[in-house]
C-alpha cells in the first residue's frame, strides 16, 4: 500500500489566492460589463528594459549557431559572466565582499526559500513574522517541522464549511491559539507579531529557535529594516547557533540610503544568515525567471553529536543533484540588468512602480486611512475602515469600487484588519482604483 507525506494533508494554506480568484470569477458572472482593476496580486505589468530584450535576442542568435550553442550550464550553479556581475553589482559596490562559489543561481525566489529549508533537519524550531509571506510556513509544514494542524480562516469564520463537519467554533479549537481564527497557525512554529506598535518589524523572540525568516523590505506590510534592526538579529542568531534566511527580493525598491539592502552589511552576518535575490520584481522578470541565493563559506550548522559542518558544499550538492539550471537565455538578460543602459532602464521601471505607491499612499492617508509602507517597498498595507475584516473589505471593495486587494488574513493573524495592496499596476490603473477608492 502506497502511503502518502501526511504533513501535506496539514496544509490550510491554499484557500487564499484561489478564494480571491473565485470571489473575481463569480462577481465578473453576475457583472459582465464591470472593469475590475486589481491591485492585490504582486506580479509586474511593465515590459522588459530594452537592454534584456536585446541581450536575450543575441543569447537566442547563439543557440541557434553550432559554434555558439550551450547545452546544460557545466558549473549547476550558474553562469560564470551573470555571478561575476552580481557579486560586482550588488554587493562589492555596497562594501560585500563576496565569493563567486557563494553565489547560486536558480529560477525564483519563491523556490529558494522553499527549497533551502531541505538541509537542515526536521527537528529545527522555525520562526516566522506574523503577517508572513505564505510560502516560508507551507515548506516547513509539508517537510514535517510543524505539530499543529493549522486552521483555515475562511473554515473558521464560517466563510467555508468545515471539511470535518465542525462547525466554526469547533474549528477554531483546532489552532494553537484563538488569533487562528484570522489566519492558520500551526504548534511546531515560533510566530513573531508584526505590528503597527513595533514598525512591523518584530523583535527577537525570547527563547532559542534555529531557522528564522525574515523579509526587507517586507512582502505584505511594505516594512523595512535599519542596520540596527538587523544587528539585533545576527546577535541573536549568532548567540543562539541559529540561520537567517533573509529575503531581501524587494531591496531595489528601498529609496533611503541610510537603510541596507543586504544583510551582509552587518558585521556576522555570513556566519550565520543565507540571502535571497530576485530578478523578478526588480528587472520584470516574472515570465522569464531568474533570481539567486547567496550562501557564504562562513556558514555552518550541526550534527546530532554537535560536530559543525559547513552549509556550502551541502547546499552545492542539493542545488546540483535537484536543479539543471536557469536557461542561458535568461541568464543573459539577468547579466543585462547590470550594464549602463540595463541598470538606467530597470531604475525607470522601478521609479514607475514607486510613483504609483507614492500615489496610493498619499490618496488613501488623504482618505482618512491609516496606511504602511510604500516609501521603500512596492506594497501598501491599509488598515480596514471601521472595524472591518480583511474579507468584508475585501468584498466591499470587490462590489462597491470593483477593485482587488489582498485580504490581510491570508498572511496569518496579525494581518487580520488589514489589506495588501500592490504598486506594480499599469498608472492609469492606479489612478482609476484610488478615484473609486474616493467614491466609496
Amino acid at each position: 500500500m502506497i502511503g502518502i507525506n501526511e504533513n501535506y494533508l496539514k496544509l490550510r494554506a491554499g484557500y487564499l489566492f484561489p478564494e480571491i480568484g473565485r470571489r473575481i470569477r463569480a462577481f465578473k458572472q453576475e457583472h459582465p460589463g464591470a472593469k475590475v482593476i486589481s491591485m492585490g496580486i504582486g506580479d509586474v505589468t511593465q515590459p522588459l528594459a530594452p537592454a534584456v530584450i536585446e541581450a536575450m535576442h543575441r543569447a537566442v542568435d547563439e543557440m541557434g549557431r553550432q559554434e555558439t550553442f550551450r547545452g546544460y550550464d557545466d558549473s549547476g550553479v550558474g553562469y560564470e559572466f551573470l555571478r561575476v556581475a552580481i557579486v560586482e553589482n550588488d554587493f562589492a559596490a555596497r562594501g560585500v565582499i563576496l565569493d563567486l562559489e557563494e553565489v547560486f543561481v536558480s529560477d525564483g525566489a519563491k523556490s529558494d526559500t522553499g527549497n533551502m529549508q531541505e538541509i537542515f533537519g526536521v527537528e529545527n524550531v522555525v520562526a516566522v513574522a506574523d503577517p508572513v509571506y505564505p510560502v516560508y510556513v507551507d515548506t516547513n509544514v509539508m517537510a514535517g517541522r510543524t505539530g499543529g494542524e493549522g486552521v483555515s480562516p475562511l473554515r473558521a469564520e464560517g466563510i467555508l464549511p468545515s471539511d470535518r463537519g465542525q462547525d466554526a467554533r469547533a474549528t477554531k479549537k483546532q489552532g494553537q491559539d484563538a488569533r487562528a481564527t484570522s489566519g492558520g497557525q500551526y504548534a511546531g512554529i515560533v510566530y513573531m507579531p508584526a505590528t503597527a506598535e513595533n514598525g512591523f518589524v518584530p523583535a527577537p523572540p525570547e527563547r532559542p529557535v534555529d531557522m528564522i525568516y525574515l523579509c526587507f523590505p517586507n512582502n505584505p506590510t511594505g516594512a523595512v529594516a535599519s542596520k540596527e534592526d538587523l544587528a539585533r538579529w545576527v546577535d541573536y542568531a549568532r548567540a543562539n547557533k541559529a540561520v537567517i534566511f533573509f529575503d531581501a527580493a524587494y531591496e531595489a525598491y528601498i529609496k533611503d540610503p541610510a537603510l541596507p539592502h543586504s544583510i551582509y552589511e552587518i558585521e556576522g552576518a555570513r556566519e550565520v544568515a543565507i540571502e535571497f535575490r530576485s530578478c523578478s520584481k526588480t528587472a520584470g522578470f516574472t515570465g522569464v525567471r531568474c533570481a539567486y541565493s547567496i550562501v557564504p563559506k562562513q556558514l555552518k550548522a550541526y550534527t546530532r553529536d554537535g560536530r559543525a559542518v559547513q552549509v556550502n558544499p551541502i547546499w552545492r550538492r542539493r542545488h546540483t543533484t535537484k536543479f539543471n539550471g536557469v536557461s542561458y537565455i535568461s541568464q543573459r538578460g539577468a547579466e543585462a540588468t547590470y550594464s549602463a543602459p540595463g541598470k538606467r532602464q530597470v531604475q525607470q521601471t522601478i521609479d514607475l512602480y514607486m510613483a504609483n505607491a507614492s500615489l496610493i499612499r498619499d490618496t488613501l492617508t488623504k482618505l482618512g486611512y491609516a496606511v504602511y509602507g510604500g516609501l521603500n517597498a512596492p506594497y501598501i498595507w491599509v488598515r480596514t475602515p471601521k472595524g472591518l475584516g480583511s474579507w468584508k473589505f475585501f468584498d466591499l471593495l470587490l462590489n462597491k469600487a470593483n477593485v482587488v486587494c489582498t485580504p490581510g488574513a491570508g498572511f496569518g493573524p496579525a494581518g487580520e484588519g488589514y489589506v495588501r495592496l500592490t504598486a506594480f499596476g499599469l498608472p492609469q490603473n492606479v489612478k482609476e482604483a484610488l478615484d473609486r477608492f474616493a467614491r466609496l
